[in-house]
């Protein structure tokens, strides 16, 4: 753990220098295809577990809120980014963990749900998560869209991911940290895109 080892402004000039490391392509490809699965009427699903599964979460919720203008929420008509984070389901992760197994529990929702053409966002520091690879190589057999999220060497979710962001550290707190903040900006970059403002407005 680097901030067992770094003093606060030592790990905080290695968070930027990591940061600074990170493929902006990557990033922008990120944005683009969030943008396309709104254009496009897509769902988009997001799953990890432990601190990713969490970050799962507050990507969902971000991108069903906060991809609309505030005045916009009551709006019926207005067309939404249609998000689901696997994580969120207790019950169904629970039952499919009881009777089935744990590398089942995503793997068995995206059944339910997933489409050709959907994105399908796997979150995982070590790349390795049994569970994630399992939904990952199915939605990739049925022509979802795939993004993987990833730190240390990426593990085998940077193999299979048709698209990724990789953050090269070992440290699956900074990792975790730095897939958050970046998040932010590809979703305030569609948030423009959706709604004409900053750098695309008309």
């Amino acid at each position: 753990m680097l901030g067992a080892r770094l003093d606060a402004s030592h790990y905080v000039a290695r968070l930027q220098e990591e940061l600074a490391r990170v493929s902006r392509a990557e990033l922008e490809s990120w944005a683009d295809l969030l943008y396309r699965a709104w254009e496009g009427n897509r769902w988009v699903f997001i799953f990890g577990n432990g601190g990713s599964g969490t970050t799962a979460s507050h990507m969902s919720e971000d991108l069903g809120k906060s991809t609309l203008r505030p005045e916009d929420l009551r709006d019926e008509s207005k067309r939404r980014l249609k998000v689901l984070s696997l994580t969120d389901n207790a019950g169904w992760i629970m039952a499919v963990g009881n009777d089935l197994a744990y590398d089942q529990i995503f793997v068995q929702q995206l059944m339910n749900y997933g489409g050709e053409g959907d994105l399908a966002i796997a979150i995982s520091g070590s790349g390795n998560s049994p569970n994630v690879l399992g939904a990952v190589e199915w939605a990739n057999r049925h022509k979802l869209i795939t993004f993987g999220l990833t730190g240390y060497d990426g593990g085998k979710l940077k193999q299979i991911a048709r698209h990724g962001l990789h953050v090269p550290l070992d440290d699956m707190g900074m990792v975790e940290s730095i897939h958050l903040c970046l998040f932010h900006w590809a979703l305030n970059d569609v948030y423009a895109r959706i709604n004409g403002e900053g750098r695309y407005a008309p």
